[in-house]
């Protein structure tokens, strides 16, 4: 299910420094209090269905890029989303972990 699904943390770092893609976190509010990265829009997973229309607008601003903890739920995400129409949208493999790890380790890990 994965096949064009995912996007590399690297490649999804530079659409975001270059303004064209959004970063949508699918985790708990807990999760986002302890790690999140800067100007990521926070819908949890379970409340993505009733916030379709905000998530819709955000897809218009640039390509969707979905983040969770480790690429789970952002992946399940993605492939709820694009069942919906939203073509634009890519889960960041390996989620916040694996950017922690290879990105920016200044963002916690948990």
């Amino acid at each position: 299910m994965s096949e064009g699904y995912e996007i590399e943390p690297g490649e999804a770092e530079k659409q975001l420094a270059s303004k064209q893609a959004v970063l949508l976190d699918v985790r708990e509010p807990e999760e986002f209090a302890v790690a999140h990265l800067d100007n990521s829009v926070l819908i949890p997973m379970q409340s993505i269905p009733p916030q379709l229309q905000q998530v819709e607008q955000m897809a218009d601003q640039g390509t969707l890029l979905v983040l969770c903890h480790h690429g789970v739920r952002s992946l399940q995400v993605v492939a709820w989303l694009r069942g919906q129409g939203i073509e634009n949208c890519y889960s960041v493999t390996g989620g916040i972990d694996r950017w922690s790890r290879e990105l920016d380790p200044s963002v916690p890990r948990y």
